[in-house]
């Protein structure tokens, strides 16, 4: 197969929960089990940190990948989902995977998985695993795709694990209240692996205080410390925080203070992190960010009240399993919105977008595409506005 041959068959013949979603999940792990053994059990061959939670997943391991790479370590970095390009999904200091050996993974074992019904989250976990194995990685940081417990990423074993925050996303697969969803996250909870949470939330500490005793494992919650970043956002402040404590809990590496320093201020350049609170242009001002749940466009509306502009133009998709009510209350009510809608089978139809929008007080014109919507705010747009393009990772991915 040739690489745009691959890429077809992954995208379009493998259940795809990005593109599809509840359809396309698997609530076990006994696909990637077997895939592993397949694979003579790659994961067990690198040193890896494993991450979990709601919101900052994404972010807090690119900023542990750029600090460990300006201590001079070979480091893995699996994620999702990609936005441009699937290859930014595996990473090895912050050079995407090759085209080849994306062809040769598949070419070589295609036939074999396709007859263990391999979704497209497993095949690509796999394929990360290979491939750091493969390059010899000193340390893979590994994201979770969704929950933990059942996530296929969640064979690892890791020096440490990370949960970020609790929110409710992805309700009908993880449960509809923060404990329950908690419950699925500590499920990456291993014994005796020293367990990072990122946020203290009351509703749910016991959960992991609970699994952290039953499992022998050191409960450490992340300190609040002083650093800055090149990822900005003032919700960022959590993610440093939670990606330094991690640091300062990793045994077995040497990383200094400088390492430390000049990793979270070098994220973009060391990882090629796209989509956080990231500026387009100056302009008018324009800003996209893949916030998509509550807690996310929470921080993100926090952050627009913090900015001075002339008027607020709202480039806005979402998916049709959010919790879109939720969201949509949260927006700003006095800003121009250009509901569209994005090229994945998920995404909500931009009118029924405007109709929920106006039950929750905010007003604006439907686009069949997020190309359109985007052009008329920067044609409405004057230089003093201020354009934000959000709602949905998909609707950020086509315009940047």
């Amino acid at each position: 197969m040739t690489y745009k041959e691959t890429i077809e068959y992954l995208f379009q013949k493998l259940p795809m929960y990005q593109r599809s979603g509840k359809i396309a999940y698997k609530a076990d792990i006994g696909n990637i089990v077997e895939a592993s053994k397949i694979l003579k059990n790659p994961h067990l061959n690198f040193k890896s940190i494993h991450v979990a939670g709601t919101n900052g997943k994404g972010s807090t391991s690119h900023m542990l990948s750029s600090i460990l790479q300006e201590a001079d370590y070979n480091v893995g970095l699996y994620t999702s989902p990609h936005l441009k390009d699937f290859r930014e999904r595996i990473k090895i200091n912050g050079k995407m995977i090759s085209e080849n050996s994306v062809i040769n993974f598949l070419n070589e074992y295609k036939t074999t998985f396709e007859k263990i019904n391999m979704s497209f989250f497993e095949m690509t976990v796999a394929m990360a695993f290979y491939y750091f194995d493969k390059e010899r990685v000193d340390i893979a940081i590994i994201e979770c795709g969704l929950g933990g417990r059942l996530d296929s990423t969640n064979i690892i074993d890791p020096e440490l694990s990370i949960i970020t925050n609790i929110g409710l996303d992805h309700t009908s697969l993880l449960g509809n209240t923060l404990e329950k969803i908690a419950a699925e996250k500590a499920g990456i909870i291993k014994k005796n692996t020293p367990v990072i949470i990122g946020r203290e939330q009351e509703k749910v500490q016991s959960i992991f205080e609970n699994k952290s005793v039953n499992e022998n494992s050191q409960l450490i919650f992340a300190e609040q410390l002083s650093y800055a970043s090149d990822l900005k956002g003032n919700y960022q402040k959590e993610n440093i925080n939670t990606a330094v404590t991690t640091i300062n809990h990793l045994k077995g590496f040497n990383i200094s203070e400088e390492n430390i320093i000049t990793g979270l201020n070098k994220v973009v350049e060391n990882t090629q992190l796209l989509g956080r609170w990231q500026i387009l242009s100056e302009l008018p001002l324009t800003i996209c960010d893949t916030a998509h749940n509550v807690d996310g466009i929470t921080e993100v509306v926090k952050q627009i009240s913090n900015i001075d502009y002339g008027k607020l133009h709202i480039v806005i998709g979402m998916v049709n399993d959010k919790n879109i009510d939720n969201v949509l209350s949260l927006l700003p009510k006095n800003a121009k919105y250009y509901f569209c809608k994005a090229k994945i089978p998920r995404a909500l139809d931009e009118e029924e977008l405007q109709i929920l929008g106006e039950r929750a007080g905010i007003s604006g014109m439907t686009f069949p595409s997020v190309e359109t919507a985007f052009k008329q705010a920067r044609e409405n747009a004057k230089d003093n506005d201020l354009i934000y393009v959000g709602g949905s990772t998909f609707v950020v991915a086509e315009i940047i």
